[in-house]
């Protein structure tokens, strides 16, 4: 039976979630497909690529990926104070925002909303975090 390496094309169906169980992402919802991708061309995250080599078509398995084989560390070089007047009116904790930084756009999470200051968090969602991937392969070729 065919193993996957890198190069292949696969499909596969995954459920992503948290050390707390928490579910942060799905194939299996109702009206989406398996994610289909070239493995070794950095589509996806590091540890979750590593995790498909050697599967087979039908095989499935559990696979705990550590923050820096996924989205990084938390940097805390990424939290910045902005005066308040350079955010949209009525802003509230929690919402996320879109900013230019030297790359160009940048998402941002607005983590505390004080009197005359701002605090966003340009860090991924899921930075920081170990996160655990049941994989299911539907297809290699």
């Amino acid at each position: 039976m065919k193993k996957i390496q890198n190069g292949d094309t696969v499909k596969v169906h995954y459920t992503g979630k948290l050390e707390d169980g928490t579910v942060f992402d799905s194939s299996l919802v109702e009206g989406r497909e398996p994610l289909e991708t070239v493995l070794g061309q950095g589509q996806l995250i590091k540890g979750f690529e590593a995790g498909l080599i050697d599967m087979s078509e039908g095989e499935t398995k559990t696979i705990e990926i550590e923050s820096a084989d996924a989205y990084g560390d938390f940097n805390p070089e990424m939290v910045t104070e902005v005066p308040r007047e350079n955010v949209p009116e009525g802003v509230k904790e929690g919402e996320m925002l879109q900013g230019m930084g030297p790359m160009g756009p940048v998402n941002v999470k607005v983590t505390e909303v004080k009197d005359d200051v701002v605090i966003l968090d340009a860090n991924h969602p899921l930075a920081g975090k170990k996160l655990i991937f049941d994989l299911e392969v539907v297809g290699i070729s």
